[in-house]
């Protein structure tokens, strides 16, 4: 059975870190793209990094570019986003989800998610 856990979110003041950490169970993750995505009350779920099959390529929009890292430790079947220099703007339930094949930003790609964790910065 594929699923995703995510954990690490929380309550953070402005500037300062966190780590979302994604771990993959029934699948091994290193084969399959995984995105990080979140979504803002009253907005649509974006897509904000995503890192390819054997951590050959990352990819991050510009809003969390220079701040966030996405990386793998496959040893642990877990993916990780380690978020820096947080902002309010950043407030949003965030969410893992896994792909076969190529890696890709738009959430309706992803066949398997996670169940998100809320991650909410204080100013």
């Amino acid at each position: 059975q594929v699923q995703l856990v995510e954990f690490g979110g929380g309550p953070v003041h402005a500037g300062g870190s966190l780590r979302l950490s994604c771990a993959a169970s029934g699948f091994t993750s290193k084969y399959f793209a995984v995105g990080w995505f979140r979504q803002a009350p009253g907005k649509l779920r974006e897509g904000i990094a995503c890192i390819s099959t054997n951590d050959a390529n990352t990819f991050y929009v510009e809003s969390v570019k220079g701040r966030f890292t996405v990386s793998r430790d496959a040893a642990k079947n877990t993916v990780y986003l380690q978020m820096n220099s947080l902002k309010s703007d950043d407030t949003a339930v965030y969410y893992c989800a896994a792909k076969r094949y190529t890696w890709h930003i738009d959430p309706t790609r992803y066949e398997f998610w996670g169940q998100g964790t809320q991650v909410t910065v204080s100013s």
